[in-house]
């Protein structure tokens, strides 16, 4: 038996491109988490953050569809769904839905529970300068998102576990407006009207 050497070099060709295009995936993910970072980081410093949003717009419309044999990519789109949601909320209290990110429903969902950790910092950075009224509305938002995610069927895994995450993000925001109530004998809600 004679071994066809042309077919095992198109088949060496074919596993070299395909390193190829997940050695790319993986470069591009890795920029696109670090962009990530970068906005969310320039957020919370009030920092003009939109040519980073630019720049990860593109960097997200170049991912390839297929996964090549890794899991960064969706790492790269969670870590993008939080740092564009984020943007959206502090920018002017709306969010991009799925389908303005292109991406599915999981991947929303769970960039969405990412986001509401850095909702909780906002709010405790909100209280410390004094901005009242943006901790509780992040206090609203935590609960009615944690509301709307009781309702889904969620099957055990990543998303069940970072819905968990919300609901303790949420106790820590009721800890937050407790703590404030009784250190200065007002509750949080009611600087509403007062701030």
């Amino acid at each position: 038996m004679v071994i066809d050497k042309a077919k095992f070099e198109l088949i060496r060709e074919e596993l070299e491109h395909f390193e190829e295009n997940r050695e790319h995936v993986i470069k591009l993910s890795r920029e696109i988490i670090q962009l990530s970072k970068r906005i969310i980081y320039g957020l919370q410093r009030n920092e003009d953050v939109k040519n980073l949003i630019e720049n990860i717009k593109t960097k997200v419309k170049d991912l390839p569809e297929e996964h090549y044999d890794t899991d960064i990519q969706q790492i790269a789109l969670q870590e993008y769904v939080e740092a564009l949601c984020f943007y959206g909320f502090i920018k002017n209290k709306q969010l991009p839905s799925k389908d303005e990110l292109n991406v599915n429903s999981e991947t929303y969902l769970l960039g969405l529970c990412d986001m509401v950790g850095e909702l909780v910092r906002q709010a405790v950075n909100s209280v410390i300068n004094k901005r009242y009224n943006e901790a509780l509305e992040i206090k609203s938002f935590v609960e009615e998102f944690y509301n709307e995610v009781l309702k889904l069927n969620l099957r055990n895994g990543q998303l069940r576990k970072k819905v968990d995450s919300v609901k303790w993000n949420l106790k820590n925001l009721e800890e937050l407006a407790l703590n404030f109530s009784l250190k200065y004998g007002t509750p949080l809600g009611c600087l509403l009207y007062t701030s």
